[in-house]
């Protein structure tokens, strides 16, 4: 499987969990999702919303690439989060829109890279403005790597309150190897 492929198994696998986590965000009554739980942002709701911050920075940044994939306009349009820990949507239906359009954005974009576009190098500014500069391809893995790293934080939030996640395992979406 070479990267691009992966690139887009990855972004099924992260519109598969989210729906996953929300689903399971929905059964619990709103003072449980807001309830601090000593996570890196406190609730399920704080996590939640990191994800969508993390995901809009990242997803506008790469709209920088010299390949200039116009999918993520949706995404450039949002207002930029200004903090890791802001709270883009203060309750779970409006979060659960948002995470939407996001997931859709990122699948379609993910289908539209190139392997040229991988080996790129992207300049772009951390929040802070500080200037950054990485091979493109690296990033995306970045990208990933941090949503899965947060959902796995969602997963045991969202278990301790009593809700169920289900199968998590990116294996489940692995394709079959051809018969042969």
């Amino acid at each position: 499987m070479n990267l691009r492929a992966h690139i887009e198994l990855m972004a099924s696998y992260n519109a598969w969990m989210n729906r996953k986590l929300y689903a399971a965000a929905a059964t619990l009554p709103a003072e449980a999702l807001t309830a601090d739980r000593g996570a890196f942002f406190g609730s399920i709701l704080g996590t939640l919303n990191h994800l969508v911050v993390g995901d809009t920075i990242w997803l506008q940044r790469f709209a920088l690439h010299p390949s200039g994939s116009t999918v993520l306009e949706p995404v450039v349009a949002l207002p930029t989060p200004r903090t890791l820990d802001e709270t883009v949507c203060a309750d779970l239906p409006s979060l659960s829109q948002r995470r939407q359009l996001l997931d859709d954005a990122i699948e379609a974009w993910a289908g539209g890279l190139a392997d040229a576009d991988l080996d790129q190098t992207l300049h772009y500014r951390s929040t802070r403005g500080v200037p950054g500069a990485k091979v493109f391809g690296a990033l995306i893995m970045h990208f990933f790597n941090h949503q899965t790293h947060h959902r796995g934080q969602i997963t045991t939030l969202l278990t301790q309150a009593g809700a169920e996640v289900g199968v998590t395992d990116l294996l489940m979406l692995i394709p079959d190897p051809p018969a042969t």
